[in-house]
Order: structure tokens, then C-alpha cells, then sequence
């Protein structure tokens, strides 16, 4: 497989171009012959002239690339080697969505051919790939597994809007159901991964490894965010004590914050999921889950608790939420826990606009059902610095001072602005 690839007598297709499958298609069409799927044509025409639907990728990354975008299931049937990278989310009680990928199976089983092989990036619990994934390719497709045709798990480990940690700079992890799948699937991708390839010894092992990667942040930052709620009842700045203790060699630099996204707050849901399946309770990824995703209602009563005590009437404060992203110097709202500082605010009866340069004001309207703002006011009784975007980094105490009434405060949740915040009431996490 790999000897036809790199001959372009056989093509590899990507199956979900989002913030996972984009890169990784024009990384491969650098090289060999690829095929871009996805199914939504209007983001396919965009990406055919050049722009990235995420807005990750600047259009000089599309040039020289062989490569055709497509969202006919048709045009599949060129390809012999398929990655599928697409969202792997939780449902509203936090158990795994397997429709993506089950549906991506779909697709590709109807397609593929014997001798195909099928690779998934997309993070699942470990045993998902071959026990749920593969059962729908051999339906669809009529081959039997290792005899017929190959498949292989490899995670992704794309972090949106890091400039120095990319694709082709960060080690991956690759396996295969098979010692020559595995060997083929690890050349194929050492086509691209300048860092190298860590071949792990199973599918199995490669779910795992992914899946722990993101569950160990998240614990982490759940330590870090259940100090902050210790430390803040000892009128101690949390921030601080870490410049302190991160004095030591070995101390962990984990911070406290709201934790969104698609990766750090789902993933251990997949893995404590399977867990309960086996019968175990795992009651540490439990618990950070229940700290972190509570830490976004935490933060908006300290402030109503905070207006109270100032002799604000709260029905008629008004709040600005600076940035609603879920991380900085990205436009992906998926997940945001931003939202749920919004929304807590609301339930009080509390005044709410939402700025940020880099979210689309349509998506936060069809994701979250609010209006973002488009101009900040003059009269805000508390603003919230939430995203650390690096447009907010250079904002002075002046430029906040001018759109605050009397007696404001300054809510700082990554931090940032510890040094610079004089005047008005500050606090942080």
C-alpha cells in the first residue's frame, strides 16, 4: 500500500475536513494523491478556492497540492487508503456520539474495495475502533476484516491555533490490526510527520493513549480550578501562589480555567463511559469532570455574589463577557464553557453582552441562541475578561475604565491582566 501511494498508482482520501482532516489532507497532497470528503458542499467550495472554513490555515497551504475536494461519496471509490477524522462529541448526559464515526464507516464501507485500507483519527474509547467501527464496514462493504482489507487507529494530535506545535512537528502514534498494516500505516504517515512515528503495538493501545492524553489535562486542571475555589475563600490570588510553587523544578505548570472545547472536556467521558461498562466507577475522572464543567457557574455567582455586596441591583447590572471561544486565538465555539457563565448570568437576571474577534456572530446565534455584540457599551458594571485572545493582551486599565460605570469589576479569568488591573475591583480565578 504504501509502494502505491508514494507511486500514485493508488489515492488516499480524508473523510471530514474540520480542524482535524484539513491539515492532514494538504500535508498528505504535498506527497501522494489525495481526495478531501467531507459532507457539506458549501464548505467544500470554499476550501476548492482556497480558504480554510475554519480559519486555521492561511490559502498559500492549499498550493501545489494534489488534491480534489469533494462531498460525492462517489468520487471515494479512487481512493485505497481512507483516514477518518471526524468529531467524536458527548450527548446532552455526557455519554459518547458515535454517529459521526459510525456514519463516516458507513460511507466509507460502501465505497471501499478488498486490499482498502482505513485508518480513524477520530478519539474513541479504547476497543471502539474494532468493536463498533469495523462490524459497520464489513456490513456495508461485504469484505471480512484482516483477510480483506486493513485498519488502523492513529489519534490525532492537532491543537487548534498553536503556530509552534503542528502537525508535522509533534510525534504521532500509529497502529494497525496487523504487523503489515501496522508497518505500512506508520511509512504512510512518515510521509508527513517530520517528528516521527511511535508505532504502538495494538489498535487498542493507540485509543488508549490518546485518550489518556486529554483526561490527565483534564484532571489537572481540575486540581488547579478546585484550588482556586480554596484559595479564593483565603482571599488568596491563586496565580500567584502558583509563580511561586512553579519555582520548584518539578512542579506542574497547570493553571485554572473554564475547560471547553471538543477535546480536554469530552474525551474522559468516552473513557469513563467504557469504564462503567466494564463495571468500574472511575471516580478521580469523575470528579475533575464535575469540578471543571461546574467551574463556568462558579464563576458567575461570585460575581452576582460580588454586585450584591457592592449594592448593585442586579436586574439592572450589566455585563460584558470579553471573548467566547473556547480557547484563545481560535474561532471554534464548540463547547465553549464561556456560555455557561453567560447563561448562569442571565438566570439572574443580569444584563449580558458578548463580544469576541475571532467567533462568527452566525454560529454563536445557531450553537448557543444569542446575539453576540458587535460594539462595546460605556455603562458596564462588571467586565470579564474570559479568552486570553492575543488582541485582548495589550488592552490598558484606561480602556476599560472608559466603558465601566462607578465601582466596576474586573473579572480575569485566565489571569492576564494581574499586573495591570489598579483601579478597578479586580478579581480572578
Amino acid at each position: 500500500m504504501y509502494n502505491k501511494l508514494i507511486n500514485k498508482e493508488a489515492k488516499l482520501a480524508v473523510i471530514g475536513l474540520g480542524y482535524v482532516g484539513l491539515p492532514i489532507a494538504l500535508e498528505f497532497a504535498k506527497k501522494i494523491s489525495v481526495i478531501g470528503f467531507d459532507i457539506k458542499p458549501d464548505r467544500v467550495d470554499m476550501m476548492k478556492n482556497g480558504i480554510d472554513p475554519s480559519r486555521e490555515l492561511p490559502s498559500k497551504e492549499f498550493e501545489g497540492c494534489d488534491i480534489k475536494f469533494t462531498a460525492d461519496i462517489e468520487d471515494l471509490r479512487e481512493a485505497s487508503f481512507y483516514i477518518v477524522a471526524v468529531p467524536t462529541p458527548i450527548d446532552d448526559h455526557n455519554l459518547p456520539d458515535m454517529r459521526p464515526v459510525l456514519r463516516a464507516s458507513e460511507t466509507v464501507g460502501r465505497v471501499m474495495k478488498e486490499g482498502d485500507y482505513v485508518v480513524y483519527e477520530s478519539t474513541v474509547y479504547p476497543g471502539a475502533t474494532e468493536e463498533d467501527c469495523v462490524p459497520v464496514l464489513e456490513r456495508e462493504s461485504g469484505l471480512k476484516y484482516i483477510e480483506q482489507f486493513k485498519v488502523g487507529f492513529s489519534p490525532e494530535r492537532i491543537n487548534p491555533g498553536d503556530k509552534v506545535n503542528t502537525l508535522t512537528s509533534i510525534v504521532k502514534v500509529s497502529s494497525g490490526c496487523d504487523e503489515d498494516s501496522a508497518e505500512n500505516i506508520a511509512k504512510v504517515y512518515e510521509l508527513v510527520i517530520k517528528a516521527g512515528v511511535h508505532r504502538a503495538s495494538s489498535i487498542k493501545v493507540a485509543e488508549a493513549s490518546k485518550i489518556i492524553e486529554n483526561t490527565q489535562r483534564d484532571i489537572n486542571i481540575a486540581f488547579m480550578n478546585e484550588l482556586s475555589i480554596i484559595f479564593n475563600r483565603m482571599d488568596i490570588n491563586t496565580f500567584e501562589v502558583l509563580e511561586a510553587a512553579g519555582t520548584k523544578w518539578n512542579f506542574l505548570k497547570f493553571f485554572p480555567g473554564l475547560v471547553g472545547g471538543h477535546c480536554i472536556g469530552v474525551d474522559p467521558y468516552y473513557l469513563t463511559h467504557k469504564a462503567k461498562q466494564l463495571g468500574y466507577h472511575a471516580q478521580m475522572i469523575n470528579a475533575g469532570r464535575f469540578i471543571n464543567d461546574s467551574m463556568g457557574g462558579y464563576v458567575a455567582k461570585q460575581i452576582v455574589k460580588k454586585l450584591v455586596k457592592a449594592g448593585k441591583n442586579i436586574q439592572e447590572s450589566k455585563v460584558l463577557i470579553m471573548g467566547i471561544t473556547f480557547k484563545e486565538d481560535v474561532s471554534d465555539i464548540r463547547n465553549s464553557k464561556v456560555v455557561d457563565v453567560y447563561r448562569e448570568l442571565l438566570s439572574y437576571g443580569v444584563k449580558v453582552d458578548a463580544i469576541d474577534p475571532y467567533a462568527d456572530a452566525e454560529e454563536v446565534k445557531e450553537e448557543y441562541q444569542f446575539e453576540l455584540t458587535t460594539k462595546a457599551a460605556n455603562d458596564y458594571d462588571v467586565i470579564i475578561a474570559a479568552v486570553s485572545h492575543d488582541k485582548y493582551k495589550d488592552l490598558e486599565e484606561e480602556y476599560f475604565k472608559s466603558i465601566t460605570s462607578n465601582d466596576a469589576l474586573f473579572v480575569d479569568i485566565k489571569g492576564i491582566y494581574r499586573d495591570k488591573i489598579k483601579e478597578l475591583n479586580y478579581w480572578s480565578l
